[in-house]
C-alpha cells in the first residue's frame, strides 16, 4: 500500500489503518471545523511547504547560533513576501487562520523550525495597535505595520519583573513644554528582557512603561518607540539593545534586551484609545484598567490551541505511529516481537496524551469564540464578561501548556533512545512548548489570578447576582447519590471537586482574616490550595466542554466517530480522576471501594481506543513536513528515514574528520 507521498507504507502501520472503526476523513473535517476549513488548510500547506527557497540545505541543528538566526531572517523575508502573493491569488485571502498556521506550530514550524523572528510583529505588535490605538493612530501605524514597512515587537517583560506588570520599572515622564515623553531605564532590572525579534530584527516596539505626568505616576501604559534607524538599522541615540543569547529552544525568535537613556518620543506615540494625556499633561483615565491587558489575553487564547494543543498533537502522532512500527521483546515466549503499542504501559503513556490533546482543542475553540464575542462587546462599552474571559484564558493557558510539556516528554520517552535524537523533533517540540509555561504569564501566577476570580464568585453566592456560565456549578447543592461509572457522573464529580476546593479556600481565607492575619499574608499562606482549586476549575471546564462538543455534534456525526470520541472523552476524565484521587475522595461521591472499578474502566477504555490509535492521530492530518520526524512519518518507514537523517550530519561528509590528523593521531602515536 502506498502512502500519501507515493512511498510504500510499513505493513504494520498499514494494518493499523485497516482495522480503524471510523472514517478518518470525517473526523479530520470535524477537528478542522468543516470540509471547507480542511480544504483551506491543505491549500495553504501545499502552497507554503513547496516553496523551493525555504527548503533546508543543511539541517538547522548543524548550524551555529548566528547562522540559525541569519537563515531564519532570510526565510522570513521570503515567507512574508509569499504571504502577500497568497493574499493576491487566493479566494480565502489572508485571514486569522492563515496567520495562525504560518506563525504557529504548523506551517511556520516546518519552515523555520526554531521560531520566526517576525512572530511578535503579527502576534502582539499589530493586535495591540488594533486594540489600543485611536483611529487616527491606527490610520498611520497599522498600514505601515501590516505591509511590513516597519517591524515591531512588544516590550513589556523586564529583567527584574515579568508577570507582575504593576511592578515594571521603565518610566515615561511627560514633558508638557515639548509635548514629548521621556523614556528611561533607571536600573539594570528595568531593562526590557525577552521580547521576540527585539535583538536584531525589529526597528519599532510597543513599550509598556510607568507613565508620569504632572508629577503623578498613573501606572503602566503602552507607547510606540522607534528603536533603530529605518535605513541603517543602527540603534537610535539612547537605545541600548541586543540579543539575550541561546536558550533551550526557539533560538531563532531573536529574543532581546532593551534599555532607554532619555529617549524622547512625541505625545501622540502613547496609545490613547483608552487612557489619554492632553497637551498640557492632563491625564484622562481609561474606563477600565483591565482594557490595557487585551493583548495578553489574545496571546493566551492563541497559546492554548496554536502552541499547546498543536505541538502535543505532533508529539503524540510521532510517538503513536512509531509505537505501531516498533517491535520489542517477547510478550509470549517464542512468539513474534509485539508492536510496543500492544503493551498496556505504552497505551497508558500515549492514549491519555491523545485524549488531552483533543480536550485542549475543544476548549481552545470555546475560548476563541468567547474572546471574539467579548471583544465585540468591549467595542460597545460592555465589560461584563471580561473578568470571566480573563479567568478562563489564565487557567486554560496554564493547564494546557503544563500538560502539553509533561505529555510531550512522556511521548519522547515512549520512543526510547530514538526519541532522544534531535531529528525525532520531540526535543525541539518540547523546547517550544515548555517556553510557553512562563511567557505571557508564568503559570502559577495565572492560576492564582483565576483563583482570585473563583473566590470572588464564591462570595457572590446568594447575593442574587447572575453567575457567569463557567462558574454556575458553584450553585449546585451536594447530593448523596451513589457513584456510577458514567460520563454525567464524572462531569459532576469534577465540578464537585472544583466547588469543594473553592469553598475550602474561601472559608480558610475568611477564617485567617478573622484571626487577625492580614489578607495578603492569608492569601500567600493558602496559595498552594488556591492554585489547586484553579486547576480543578479548569479540569472541570475541559471535561464539560469535551462532552458538550460531542453532544452538540451528535446529530451530524456518524455513530462510529461519536463512539470513539466518547471513549476518548471518558478516558480523559477517568485518567485525571485516578491521577488526582485525593480531591475526588474528599469532595465527590467517589468512595475508596469505587476506585478498583474506575481502574478497570481505564483499562477497558485503553483497550477500546487501542485499535483506533493510529486512525485518531491520522485524523489530525499533520503533513510530514510539519511533523519533521523520521519516527512519525505517514508511511511508517522509520528505520530507513533515521538512517537517511544520520547521513545528513556534516561529520559524515568525509570518512576521516580533520580532527583525527590534528589531535587524535598525535595522541594515539604518543602512547606507543
Amino acid at each position: 500500500m502506498s502512502s500519501k507521498s507515493g512511498q510504500v507504507c510499513n505493513e504494520d502501520i498499514e494494518r493499523e489503518r485497516q482495522k480503524c472503526t471510523f472514517n478518518i476523513t470525517e473526523l479530520t473535517h470535524f477537528l478542522d471545523g468543516g470540509i471547507e476549513k480542511t480544504k483551506e488548510r491543505k491549500e495553504l500547506e501545499d502552497f507554503f511547504l513547496n516553496i523551493p527557497e525555504l527548503k533546508d540545505k543543511v539541517p538547522t541543528e548543524y548550524l551555529s547560533h548566528k547562522e540559525k538566526y541569519q537563515e531564519a531572517v532570510r526565510k522570513s523575508c521570503i515567507l512574508f513576501n509569499k504571504i502577500s502573493e497568497w493574499q493576491t491569488r487566493s479566494s480565502s485571502g489572508g485571514g486569522i487562520n492563515m496567520y495562525e498556521s504560518v506563525l504557529g506550530g504548523t506551517i511556520g514550524s516546518a519552515l523555520i523550525k526554531e521560531g520566526i523572528p517576525f512572530s511578535l510583529h503579527f502576534v502582539m505588535f499589530v493586535p495591540t495597535l488594533m486594540g489600543q490605538a485611536t483611529l487616527e493612530q491606527q490610520s498611520y501605524w497599522i498600514g505601515r505595520a501590516w505591509n511590513c514597512e516597519i517591524l515591531g515587537t512588544y516590550a513589556q517583560t523586564e529583567l527584574g519583573h515579568g508577570t507582575f506588570i504593576r511592578g515594571l520599572e521603565t518610566t515615561a515622564h511627560y514633558d508638557a513644554q515639548t509635548e514629548e515623553f521621556v523614556l528611561n531605564s533607571p536600573t539594570l532590572t528595568s531593562y526590557k528582557w525577552w521580547p521576540g525579534g527585539l535583538g536584531h530584527t525589529a526597528n519599532y516596539a510597543i513599550v509598556v512603561a510607568q507613565l508620569y505626568t504632572q508629577g503623578v505616576c498613573q501606572g503602566i501604559h503602552p507607547f510606540i518607540v522607534q528603536l533603530r534607524d529605518e535605513e541603517t538599522h543602527m540603534p537610535l541615540p539612547g537605545i541600548k539593545i541586543g540579543e539575550i543569547g541561546a536558550k533551550l529552544g526557539m533560538n531563532t525568535v531573536n529574543n532581546g534586551y532593551l534599555g532607554f537613556e532619555n529617549v524622547r518620543i512625541p505625545r501622540l506615540q502613547m496609545l490613547m484609545k483608552n487612557a489619554k494625556v492632553l497637551k498640557d499633561g492632563t491625564y484622562i483615565k481609561s474606563p477600565s484598567d483591565k482594557l490595557t491587558y487585551g493583548t495578553m489575553i489574545f496571546v493566551r487564547v492563541a497559546v492554548v490551541k496554536g502552541v499547546a494543543a498543536t505541538n502535543l498533537a505532533k508529539a503524540v502522532t510521532i510517538a503513536t505511529r512509531y509505537s505501531a512500527v516498533r517491535r520489542q521483546s517477547e510478550m509470549k515466549p517464542g512468539a513474534k516481537e509485539p508492536q510496543i503499542l500492544d503493551y498496556r504501559t505504552q497505551q497508558y503513556k500515549l492514549i491519555p496524551a491523545l485524549a488531552s490533546c483533543m480536550a485542549m482543542m475543544f476548549s481552545a475553540n470555546w475560548l476563541w469564540d468567547m474572546y471574539n464575542n467579548v471583544t465585540s462587546e468591549l467595542e460597545q462599552g460592555d465589560m461584563e464578561r471580561l473578568p470571566e474571559l480573563h479567568a478562563m484564558a489564565c487557567c486554560l493557558k496554564a493547564v494546557s501548556t503544563a500538560d502539553s510539556a509533561v505529555l510531550i516528554e512522556v511521548c519522547r520517552r515512549a520512543c526510547g533512545g530514538h526519541g532522544y535524537m534531535t531529528c525525532s523533533n520531540l526535543p525541539g517540540t518540547y523546547g517550544f512548548v515548555t517556553a510557553a509555561e512562563t511567557y505571557e504569564g508564568e503559570n502559577t501566577v495565572l492560576l492564582l489570578q483565576t483563583a482570585r476570580y473563583l473566590v470572588k464568585a464564591w462570595h457572590q453566592l446568594g447575593s442574587g447576582e447572575m453567575m457567569p456560565p463557567t462558574v454556575k456549578y458553584l450553585l449546585k447543592k451536594p447530593t448523596n447519590k451513589r457513584w456510577e461509572n458514567t460520563l454525567p457522573c464524572f462531569i459532576k464529580a469534577f465540578q464537585q471537586v472544583a466547588a469543594g476546593a473553592v469553598s475550602w479556600c474561601a472559608n480558610t481565607l475568611e477564617k485567617k482574616v478573622q484571626q487577625g492575619v492580614p489578607s495578603e499574608e492569608a492569601w500567600n499562606e493558602t496559595s498552594v490550595q488556591l492554585v489547586q482549586c484553579a486547576e480543578a476549575h479548569c479540569r472541570a471546564f475541559m471535561v464539560q466542554t469535551f462532552a458538550d462538543t460531542l453532544n452538540s455534534a451528535k446529530a451530524t456525526m456518524s455513530p462510529a466517530v461519536h463512539q470513539v470520541l466518547t471513549n476518548v472523552c471518558e478516558l480523559y476524565a477517568v485518567y485525571w480522576m485516578l491521577k488526582e484521587l485525593g480531591p475526588f475522595l474528599m469532595f465527590s461521591a467517589l468512595k475508596p471501594a469505587d476506585v478498583p472499578g474506575l481502574q478497570l474502566l481505564q483499562d477497558s477504555l485503553l483497550s477500546a481506543v487501542r485499535p483506533n490509535a493510529v486512525g485518531l492521530v491520522d485524523s489530525f492530518d499533520i503533513n510530514d513536513q510539519i511533523l519533521d520526524s523520521p519516527l512519525g512519518s505517514y508511511d511508517g518507514n522509520v528505520y530507513q528515514r533515521l538512517f537517511d537523517e544520520a547521513n545528513k550530519s556534516p561529520l559524515n561528509d568525509q570518512p576521516v574528520d580533520e580532527s583525527f590528523h590534528k589531535y587524535l593521531k598525535p595522541f594515539l602515536k604518543s602512547n606507543l
